[in-house]
């Protein structure tokens, strides 16, 4: 065979060598689900951020100022907005997205009820009308077990909680109204709600250095009310929060539903100081010392109404109403839409 003609073949196979990759690739970019996760610079965002990305999903993330540097490694598209400023949460819509997981929230104890009604109400109703608008499959909304209101529960389960009607804290009573925006204005099948209790684990910025502060700081654990610390804290690995909104995004039957993530393990409040202090100063003593709520109530109002944007000391009213409930709810439908989406909860003993 002459070498020019064999030449010519081999330049014609390689040509439709590269053409065939060429097509398997644009189809596999075809077929790559896109998810749009805001709050991605936060503790749970960036926590989901990574999640998602081990999944194999395609991620763009919306930032804000503080960008943990967990989110930094995860090296995924970053789109800056703010949660305050209407005008940028437009531009967030650069690529059609399957999925919006809408985590970003102003989340604390205290703080000015027009703050929260603007980023936790305001911003909820934009980026749910932008998402149908940009026909996204499902808007999954982090919400909050906060929702429920801040009293006793004995294992009540999704169908026989209600939401609590009298709550006053700006966090939790935007969440209810976000919650209840979307089932009167987006169809049941493109929303579900994701309630998480306690989140911890993987980094946690929030409840665990603030937990490590009392324990260095404070003489003697000091329990109030009625439960003297025997009450649940209710934990939520951050895990098993990314694992339950995958399932949320995912699973037909959760359109239109609430789900509370709370993990399986039954820790008491008095528990979870002592393994907290085991983990992270083992060489403190620990005193219990159980009071009447009466004897700190006046610290904990005097902190709210000094506090701004964050607790200036603990306990704030919010956060002694929390730690003086029994928080114990059922996680039957978590555990039931991990098992649907082929997923398993997370289990851990560390608070790291």
């Amino acid at each position: 065979m002459p070498e020019n003609l064999v030449f010519c073949l081999k330049i014609k196979s390689l040509v439709a060598f590269v053409l065939y990759v060429a097509y398997v690739l644009l189809n596999m970019r075809d077929k790559l689900v896109r998810i749009l996760i805001t709050g991605a610079g936060g503790y749970i965002g960036s926590n989901a951020v990574e999640y998602f990305v081990r999944q194999g999903f395609t991620v763009t993330g919306m930032i804000h100022d503080n960008v943990q540097e967990k989110f930094r490694r995860s090296c995924v598209e970053a789109i800056r907005a703010d949660l305050m400023d209407a005008e940028s949460l437009n531009g967030l819509f650069v690529h059609d997205y399957d999925y919006v997981l809408h985590i970003a929230a102003l989340a604390s104890d205290v703080g000015r009820d027009e703050w929260f009604r603007v980023a936790n109400f305001e911003a909820v109703k934009q980026l749910a009308t932008l998402s149908m608008e940009h026909a996204v499959k499902r808007f999954v909304y982090l919400s909050t077990a906060d929702v429920y209101g801040l009293h006793d529960f004995h294992g009540e389960g999704e169908d026989e909680l209600v939401f609590d009607g009298k709550a006053t804290n700006p966090y939790p009573k935007y969440k209810i109204q976000s919650e209840q925006w979307l089932a009167e204005h987006v169809p049941a099948e493109r929303f579900s709600c994701v309630r998480p209790c306690v989140v911890f684990g993987h980094g946690d910025t929030t409840i665990t250095p603030r937990t490590i502060a009392y324990l260095k700081n404070s003489p003697a654990l000091f329990h109030f009310g009625k439960w003297k610390g025997r009450n649940r804290w209710p934990l939520a690995h951050v895990e098993n929060v990314c694992r339950t909104l995958h399932a949320a995004m995912v699973l037909p039957e959760a359109g239109g539903k609430g789900v509370t993530v709370l993990d399986s393990k039954f820790t008491t409040l008095s528990e979870y100081y002592h393994e907290m202090a085991r983990e992270f100063l083992p060489t403190k003593k620990i005193r219990e010392v159980s009071l009447p709520l009466w004897t700190v109530w006046p610290l904990a109002w005097l902190s709210s109404t000094l506090s701004r944007r964050k607790p200036l000391f603990d306990p704030t009213l919010y956060a002694l109403d929390t730690i003086t409930h029994n928080l114990d709810f059922s996680n039957k439908r978590m555990l039931s839409w991990l098992v649907a989406a082929g997923l398993e909860e997370y289990k851990n003993d560390s608070y790291r």
